[in-house]
């Protein structure tokens, strides 16, 4: 008799849901926080003429040397701080996450948060410890956050600065609280660091247990899959033993650098895209039956007041108008969130937002 996946698999790997990624096709798309410009053609054939020297016979640089040292001086990383690059935050999340898999290791972070620091702690059996946000704003439960690190000593504590799905980012003071009440790590997700008015990079030199993830992908290099986890060199040594070697290709490296050296094209347009923030959300504001909360990332977290989210979402879809339906019965009650788009995009989306709530 063959085997069935249920008699091998881990209970919580059988009860699991896959994570699903919506088919955007013939969608203008506004789902995923990405940089909606591509690279002017002249950058694109200088990348192009460097791609073709690559020698795709050979096995990457597993300590990605010049890519480290692009990134050091294009973020101002403090001196001291080692790097460990990974393919996406997402392939360091779970680094960090089984280093820690003991029968009795937790996790904690906030909610709503991003869903992949409890998506990967339950599929690797580390149990989460989620702290509800404030239900009328978004902010930081300071003394709930450290009552709880009190009360279930988490081996780390994951937050996200700015936050997704709210967009908000929290004030340093609050951060640098939770992290003098941590007996274990404290990661800072900086995800969104380029769309926000301030860095936490200060405290990486501050505590030795804090750590930092900081992604190329909201940036523009979504499809290059590159995560970069900062810190202290003595934790990050030992999360390098679980490394995979080579786990970042041969044309990201290269591609990631190139970018690095040509930086202001990236700059110029996370500015754009800041500025094109700001007027969507005063639109938005003019907009009577929504409610639309403050970001400092690329994206835009709003609720509907008179119809569901899920009929808006629906209707939008009708307009094809892609957006993120993220409502659901923890404070995001008909919430929805939209990306930070070209102008056309955020013309042709608010466009459709009216006549959905019609």
């Amino acid at each position: 008799m063959a085997v069935r996946p249920q008699q091998l698999l881990r209970t919580e790997i059988a009860n699991m849901r896959s994570y699903r990624v919506t088919d955007a096709g013939g969608y203008v798309k506004l789902d995923a926080m990405e940089n909606p410009y591509g690279w002017p053609e002249a950058l694109q054939k200088q990348w192009l003429g460097v791609l073709e020297k690559t020698a795709l016979n050979r096995y990457p640089d597993s300590q990605a040397v010049q890519l480290r040292q692009n990134f050091s001086k294009t973020f101002s990383v403090p001196g001291g701080t080692h790097l460990m690059f990974g393919n996406g935050s997402d392939e360091l999340i779970q680094l960090l996450i089984l280093s820690i898999a003991k029968p009795d290791a937790c996790i904690l972070t906030v909610a709503p948060s991003f869903s992949m620091y409890r998506l990967i702690a339950e599929f690797v059996g580390v149990r989460v410890i989620e702290v509800p946000l404030s239900a009328s704003s978004f902010t930081l439960q300071v003394d709930q956050t450290c009552a709880a690190i009190q009360e279930n000593d988490p081996a780390v504590v994951f937050l996200d600065c700015p936050n997704n799905p709210t967009g908000l980012l929290w004030p340093q003071q609050q951060v640098e609280q939770i992290v003098q009440h941590s007996g274990g790590l404290v990661v800072i997700d900086e995800a969104y660091a380029p769309f926000a008015s301030r860095t936490m990079m200060p405290l990486l030199e501050k505590y030795s247990h804090v750590l930092m993830l900081r992604t190329l992908s909201k940036m523009g290099l979504a499809g290059l899959r590159l995560g970069c986890l900062l810190g202290a060199r003595q934790w990050l040594e030992e999360f390098n033993k679980l490394r995979l070697p080579y786990n970042v290709n041969v044309l990201t490296q290269l591609s990631a650098s190139f970018a690095l050296d040509n930086i202001s094209v990236l700059e110029a347009q996370t500015r754009l895209i800041c500025e094109q923030r700001e007027q969507l959300i005063t639109a938005m504001r003019a907009i009577n039956n929504i409610q639309v909360f403050p970001s400092e990332a690329n994206f835009i977290l709003f609720r509907t007041l008179d119809k569901s989210a899920d009929a808006v979402f629906s209707q939008l879809l009708e307009h094809k108008i892609l957006i993120k339906n993220v409502a659901d019965g923890l404070l995001l009650e008909n919430c929805l969130r939209v990306t930070v788009g070209t102008e056309e995009e955020n013309r042709a989306f608010l466009d459709a937002l009216h006549s959905a709530l019609a």
